[in-house]
């Protein structure tokens, strides 16, 4: 009888089986032609649909906490939580040549990460805390921040002009975090919305490759709370952190930093002035 699978062989099978699926499914729907809400809608189902199967067969006894599922009550009192986004980057999921969406799987167990996994399946890579990809060297002139598609925070913002960035816009949070992994990129600041499952397992990969990761005060991030929502977030490489943290907070010292519940946190418009980095 084969020995069971440890979790970060867990999430590092359904990660990458579920990024299989996906890739499947994907080029079915572009052949027949189906509407961007069908490929949307129907990549969805059938990844959380197979991630609910795995869990209940594997983990019957651990919580699970889904952007696509029902609330597991749980998870309230449980020390193990899978906190998985069975497809992250839905909008980049539905349009054709669009490489930048993922899968992730995390399991937070107690006060800390017991495994993560980030798929990358249009790249045919998963990127896992069981072996962690070692940090590339540091060697640009100028950074690289990556921020979204959509908007541009207003905390990207602040750190493409202090620290005199380039920058990339990419959707899905997964693939962000994994640019800076890999080394494509150095920075990935976010501010004014995101929820746990859009943070988990991208923060524990990237923790075990060695990057800081912090809730954009500098703080650790702390998974499995009541409320999922979870709205801020920052990767980038450690010897750039504190420049980071500081082009955020101006001349702040580290005890006037507000928590991460106080206002500023409410979006904001980015600036649009010729200088701007990101506009």
């Amino acid at each position: 009888m084969p020995s069971p699978e440890t979790d970060g062989q867990l999430a590092t099978r359904l990660a990458t089986q579920t990024g299989h699926l996906l890739i499947e499914l994907r080029a079915k729907l572009f052949a027949e032609g189906a509407s961007t809400w069908d490929v949307k809608d129907a990549g969805d189902a059938i990844a959380q649909r197979f991630l609910a199967e795995e869990f209940a067969t594997h983990r019957p006894d651990d919580a699970v906490l889904s952007e696509e599922g029902r609330e597991d009550p749980r998870r309230f009192d449980a020390d193990r939580v899978w906190i998985v986004d069975p497809l992250d980057g839905t909008r980049e999921f539905s349009e054709p040549g669009r490489i930048d969406w993922a899968v992730h799987i995390a399991l937070w167990d107690g006060d800390r990460f017991g495994a993560a996994a980030v798929s990358l399946p249009s790249l045919g890579r998963t990127f896992t805390t069981d072996d962690p990809t070692p940090m590339p060297p540091f060697d640009r002139e100028r950074p690289i921040l990556v921020t979204s598609r959509n908007r541009a925070p207003y905390a990207a913002v602040l750190v493409a002009e202090g620290l005199d960035c380039d920058a990339v816009r990419l959707g899905s949070a997964g693939a962000k975090a994994m640019s800076v992994v890999m080394g494509e990129t150095d920075i990935y600041v976010h501010d004014g919305g995101m929820y746990q499952w859009d943070s988990a397992a991208p923060a524990g990969v990237a923790l075990a490759s060695g990057f800081h990761v912090s809730r954009l005060d500098g703080s650790p991030i702390v998974y499995n709370d009541r409320d999922p929502w979870l709205p801020d977030f920052i990767v980038c490489r450690p010897e750039l952190s504190e420049r980071v943290l500081e082009a955020i907070w101006a001349r702040a010292t580290l005890a006037d930093r507000p928590t991460p519940s106080a206002t500023w946190l409410t979006p904001r418009a980015a600036p649009t002035s010729p200088g701007s980095k990101l506009r």
